[in-house]
């Protein structure tokens, strides 16, 4: 290589280089700038304009509603890809379902509500863990959530393998044991009163034992509660009958 083009290769490295850190810097104002932006777009939707700017009871209402028309293979929401467009800028849920990874609960489907419409949090045994948490203040602090339901499900089989370890001493492979340590405050005590159907009791308890800590979890959702700007309930939906009872 001669020294001309040892030069040339020199200035192209330089401006190579500038450009990779312009290109950095105008990322990190774009990401920056997004991340600014996020939280005014979310506020929008707390307004008391917003379509989910409803009494907590409006909203649970509403979702029962929903149940029965899909209980019954009636249901209003078929349509995925209208109002797409006006959902592109903003979201307004009406409520926040704590749902089980299980495949065979969708709660979009359950409660017939439309893309938009449900903020949902999902993890097999359908309990809150901080992550969860941090996910339902922010629906209900920035997007408006007036209500959270914890959703259980029959035959569940996180709570069946929470009993088999917690009362027959079963051991489980992988992370599934830190599963079954988040599951053990809401099912332990079922376990201990023996009761006759003790799966479908433990399920009901868990989702008893995940509303109680979510009225009090400080500092958002328990403030929300006690001013009556946010309800938190639970239900058992039955696979077999599509139906959701509430507790």
């Amino acid at each position: 290589m001669n020294d001309t083009e040892s030069g040339m290769c020199g200035q192209c490295d330089q401006v190579s280089q500038r450009l990779s850190r312009r290109r950095a810097l105008g990322a990190s104002l774009a990401f920056a700038g997004a991340a600014s932006l996020t939280p005014w777009r979310a506020r929008a939707a707390v307004g008391p304009g917003a379509p989910n700017a409803i009494p907590p009871a409006a909203a649970l209402a509403r979702i029962i509603e929903g149940n029965i028309r899909y209980a019954a293979n009636a249901p209003m929401n078929c349509d995925g890809s209208a109002g797409r467009a006006e959902r592109a800028d903003a979201q307004y849920p009406i409520a926040a379902i704590v749902s089980c990874a299980d495949s065979r609960v969708t709660p979009e489907r359950i409660f017939d509500q439309g893309p938009g419409q449900l903020f949902v949090t999902r993890v097999a045994g359908n309990f809150v863990d901080p992550g969860g948490l941090a996910s339902l203040e922010y629906g209900v602090k920035y997007l408006g959530v007036k209500l959270i339901v914890v959703l259980g499900h029959s035959n569940c089989g996180a709570i069946a393998a929470a009993i088999k370890v917690l009362k027959d001493g079963a051991s489980l492979p992988g992370h599934l044991p830190a599963l079954v340590a988040d599951l053990k405050p809401g099912v332990q005590p079922v376990i201990d009163h023996k009761p006759k159907d003790l799966l479908a009791e433990a399920i009901r308890g868990n989702v008893r034992y995940n509303v109680a800590q979510l009225q009090a979890a400080q500092p958002i959702v328990a403030a929300s509660v006690a001013s009556g700007a946010v309800k938190v309930v639970g239900g058992v939906y039955d696979i077999a009958s599509g139906k959701v009872a509430l507790l």
